[in-house]
């Protein structure tokens, strides 16, 4: 869709249908649904219109029943008021962010966890060897003030 018109179309049907489904379509089974995009072909006839769904799993079945069965005067109405020759046809699809955010959010708290128990685990850890590996023998260090004194004498 990186048509400005199909863009722009896409943005205005998407109104039209939030406000059609809160104002004129009285159907029981509808419950609290949500538009969240509405993608189109790049020739405009057919649009597909991902919503949400707050609440149970019936809740959504239901929804989607409602929506297939308002599916024709939804698109009448969208030919009407905004003039096309050929109103698109209409694909309601379940938006999955909701799902895959929800995904995410506990995959992050389990990595949350696994992270505290490791820094739990860490707190207590002490070194496998002495605090400083790299001891040196008596020579090593007389050596090294040698070395010291020597370029101290240079300078």
């Amino acid at each position: 869709m990186s048509n400005p018109r199909a863009h722009k179309l896409a943005d205005q049907i998407k109104v039209i249908v939030a406000q059609m489904l809160e104002r004129r379509i009285k159907d029981p089974r509808l419950g609290f649904v949500t538009i969240t995009d509405v993608r189109l072909t790049g020739d405009s006839r057919e649009a597909s219109i991902f919503y949400t769904v707050l609440g149970a799993d019936a809740d959504l079945a239901s929804s989607a029943a409602a929506l297939e069965s308002a599916k024709g005067l939804l698109r009448s109405t969208i030919g009407k008021q905004l003039g096309l020759r050929f109103a698109p046809s209409l694909a309601f699809v379940l938006d999955a962010v909701p799902e895959n955010a929800r995904h995410i959010e506990e995959l992050l708290a389990q990595t949350r966890s696994a992270d505290e128990e490791l820094a739990a685990q860490a707190a207590g850890a002490q070194y496998a060897g002495d605090a400083d590996p790299y001891k040196r023998s008596d020579e090593d260090e007389d050596f090294d003030d040698e070395d010291s004194a020597e370029a101290d004498e240079r300078q």
